[in-house]
């Protein structure tokens, strides 16, 4: 009985071992530095004027839509029609939405388009 015990102990100690995973502690200021990178990189990809378009939600949970007038190093500035432009530092960002199409996206849409004239003058050639 005593033997079987102890093989037990041995193997839930071998299990535990296996199955726990490492946990990081990262901090919260390296998880806001980490969002405030993500922020800054897609704030360029959108780029800058009033097809910029965006909905940025705050921290402090204001939320501001307009467009993206200027983006620095540390900053950029939205357009809004409620309260006028804003200069947002990146790390005060909570989300960002944008709302502009991408070129691929605009590519894609110009080509159905186009595909569906096509159909249409077919259709139209064969019938009428």
């Amino acid at each position: 009985m005593f033997n079987k015990l102890i093989a037990l102990i041995v193997a839930s100690a071998l299990i535990g071992l296996v199955v726990v995973k490492p946990v990081s502690a990262n901090s919260k200021e390296a998880k806001q530095s980490r969002m405030a990178a993500k922020v800054k990189e897609g704030i360029g990809r959108l780029g800058t004027g009033e097809a910029a378009r965006v909905e940025v939600k705050l921290r402090d949970k204001k939320k501001l839509k307009g467009y993206i007038s200027e983006a620095g190093e540390n900053t950029f500035v939205v357009v809004d029609a409620r309260y006028g432009p804003t200069t947002v530092a990146y790390p005060q960002v909570k989300q960002v939405r944008g709302h502009n199409l991408s070129t691929g996206a605009k590519v894609a849409i110009g080509l159905g388009i186009a595909v569906a004239v096509l159909v249409f003058l077919l259709v139209l050639e064969n019938y009428g």
